[in-house]
Parts: structure tokens; sequence; C-alpha cells
């Protein structure tokens, strides 16, 4: 990403505070208003050159927001607790307004709501989509405290004789030690939450909060899955991600508004692929064809899966693995509604060359009270644009949304 951001490597040395000789800090690269300070749609991004880009040629401006300092002039600091690195990337790194500056935050405990509260509606009014929720301190495991939060005392030894050490073929009358501490882990003992900083892993010390996931206070859209893709890692058994479509009431066809890969569990991973499963046996096909039939449409092939794309589904991004016969209605809650060069919803409603998606969009649940003929259509889809345009969210028509 070097070569995109000319003005964020002229910055360094400006931030850099005396004594800084090397460091590896976390943080995020925002587009903003250098006049106000107002953060700019997340899409405005992809309007900068991808390489090769000169500094006098830059019109969108960006602001770098610092997170998090992991590593300071030779020495990794993820052992240590959040408190401390923040200070030190506080310390020794120098603010500049609309430049480079740290991420708001306040610090606050769990009785704290309505500090907390106010907090995360300011930065829902300042554009962003919530708030991080992180552990400053390394907590005590709850386990070893007694009502009082005060540490237990150390239980008293055993007076038990020790087991005479076993020789090669005797069977052990109790468990090794590993075994030992296996047990304990799987009788639920909870860890103590730390402050460390923890790459590539998901720990109740850090808790994402987005407006997205509070379903009572944000939109939600009823779209039908089309298609999908094989799943990768842990996933490779599943289809992940998932192609969503919405209707086009004039044309009775579908267009496809985005691809979904959250919110499911590994339960209804396995129940969907067992829906949707090739492999399962041929359908029951209806011998009496209908030759007449102005808009041919492909029979379901084998367990509610096609073999090609029908003509009635609208897209046009990358092939997926496998198509879906459309026979169910998924509720999706989501960030943003965004333009899009790829997906084909509502095109012509907002702009007549690109139509609309949806950014981080998460599944909720299957609507059984709908029918694929209920589903939202992309009247509904370019409404959910025009309210977000009327907060404030408005995304311009040359700009697109990133690739997942």
């Amino acid at each position: 990403m070097t070569d995109k951001y000319p003005d964020l490597v002229a910055l360094v040395p400006k931030i850099r505070g005396e004594g800084v000789e090397s460091f590896i800090l976390e943080g995020e690269v925002v587009a903003l208003d250098r006049a106000t300070g107002a953060l700019l749609p997340f899409q405005t991004l992809s309007n900068r050159a991808r390489k090769d880009v000169d500094i006098s040629s830059v019109t969108v401006d960006v602001c770098l927001f610092s997170f998090d300092l992991m590593y300071l002039n030779g020495e990794g600091l993820m052992d240590r607790p959040f408190r401390e690195r923040r200070s030190l990337l506080r310390s020794l790194f120098v603010e500049i307004p609309h430049h480079f500056t740290w991420v708001k935050s306040i610090d606050a405990v769990s009785t704290d709501e309505e500090t907390i509260a106010e907090f995360y509606k300011q930065a829902l009014a300042d554009k962003c989509e919530g708030f991080m929720a992180k552990v400053l301190d390394n907590l005590p495991n709850p386990d070893l405290l007694d009502e009082d939060g005060m540490p237990k005392p150390p239980p008293t030894p055993s007076k038990r004789k020790r087991a005479a050490k076993p020789k090669p073929g005797d069977i052990p009358s109790s468990p090794p030690p590993e075994a030992e501490t296996a047990a304990i882990k799987k009788g639920g003992r909870r860890k103590a939450l730390l402050a460390t900083y923890e790459p590539d892993k998901r720990l109740d010390s850090w808790l994402k909060v987005k407006k997205d996931y509070d379903t009572s206070a944000s939109d939600t859209i009823d779209l039908i899955p089309i298609a999908a893709w094989h799943g990768t890692g842990r996933k490779c058994n599943w289809w992940s991600p998932i192609l969503l479509a919405c209707r086009n009431p004039e044309t009775g066809g579908l267009e496809a508004v985005t691809k979904c890969m959250a919110g499911f569990s590994d339960a209804f991973y396995k129940a969907n692929r067992s829906k949707y499963d090739p492999d399962a046996g041929l359908e029951d096909e209806d011998e009496d064809e209908d030759e007449e039939a102005e808009v041919p449409t492909p029979l379901p092939t084998k367990n509610n899966t096609l073999g090609a794309k029908p003509s009635y589904i609208s897209y046009r991004g990358p092939a997926p693995s496998i198509w879906f016969s459309p026979q169910e209605v998924w509720e999706c809650a989501f960030a943003d509604v965004t333009l899009s060069p790829t997906y084909t919803a509502a095109i012509g409603l907002v702009s007549e060359e690109r139509g609309l998606s949806l950014r981080f969009p998460r599944f909720l649940k299957v609507r059984e009270d709908k029918s694929v003929d209920e589903a939202s259509t992309g009247d509904f889809l370019a409404r959910l644009w025009r309210k977000q345009e009327d907060r404030g969210g408005k995304v311009g028509k040359e700009e697109v949304e990133e690739e997942e």
C-alpha cells in the first residue's frame, strides 16, 4: 500500500517523536474533509489511484487514526497491557490534527451505561460504524476471587502420600498432569481476560459494537439466496459466502445484491449444505415440458440446485460454484448501502450504470412467513440508500464498494 499513500510516508518523520527509531503501530486510514475534520464515506478511498501516486496529484485527503502500538525500538509490546501500550503511543508520537491523531476513546466501566451510550451515539453521528470495547488492564481470574473481589486464600496442601512412580508396563492409577489440566479446562473454568495484543484471534477482551448489530435500531432487508461458493479453511465442506438477491417486480427477475458470510452458526452451515447438495441425487422432473414458454428457466437438477445460471437472475460478478433454486427468504442486517459496479440490484433507480449493494451483510434468520414473491425489491433498496443519504452518508456516483 506504500505507493498508494505517499502523503502518509511523508508524514512519518513528523509524527515520530524523539528517540523513536523503529515501530509498528496499528491504525486506520480514513478519508476526511481537511478543513472541518469530518469523516467521509468509506468508499471515498477507492477514488485514489492504486500505485505510483505522485503526492502533488492527491485529491482525497486522509487522516491516520492510531489505535495501538505493538513494537518499539526493537522490542515487542504485545505482552504488555493495553493501558501501557496506549500510553507509549500517545507519549512518544506527535499528534497533527486532521493528519495523524489518536482514535477517540473514553475510559469506562460496565456501570457507566449512560456515558457509554452517549459515546456510542456520538460515534454514529460522526459516521463511524460503532466502537471497540477493549480491556485496559489484565484482569484477575474471577474463579480465584471471593465475593468482595479479593484473592481467595491458597488451598490447604493435601496430606495424601505421594504416589509411587509407576514402572514400565504398570496401569496408571490416576490421570497424568496433562490429563488433569485438560479436565480442568473441560470443566468450564473461566480464563482471565488479558489486555495483551492477540493477533488473528477472537477474544472477549476486544468486543466490536456496531450499529447493524442492533436490529431494533437499524434497517433489515429480506433477500433470496441464489448461489454460493465453496468455503475455505474450516468452512471447506460448506457453502460460504452465499450470493443474495432482491426482486424486480417489473421484470419478474432477481437481481444480485451482495455476498453474505456472517451470522451463520456451524449447525446452519451444515443444514444449508444438506439443503443445497448437488450430490444428493436427481429431483423428479416434469416429463411434459412447456415448449411454448417465453422465458425458459432451468429446472432444479440436484437437490434444490441448478445446473447453470437461470436467465431470470441478473449478476455480472465472478461465477459462483453452485446456483440455488430460489425458494426461501433470509432476513439480513447490514452496515451501509453502497453503489456497485458488480451487483445489479436497483440499477437505474439511483445510478444508470451501477446497482446497489450492502456493506457487511449479516444473516439474521430465515423468514418462514415469507415466500420468494414477498422478498424485498430494488425499490425498497433504493429507498434505504436515499434514507442513508438524508442522514449524511451520501456515496458519490463515482464511488464503489471495496471487494470482500
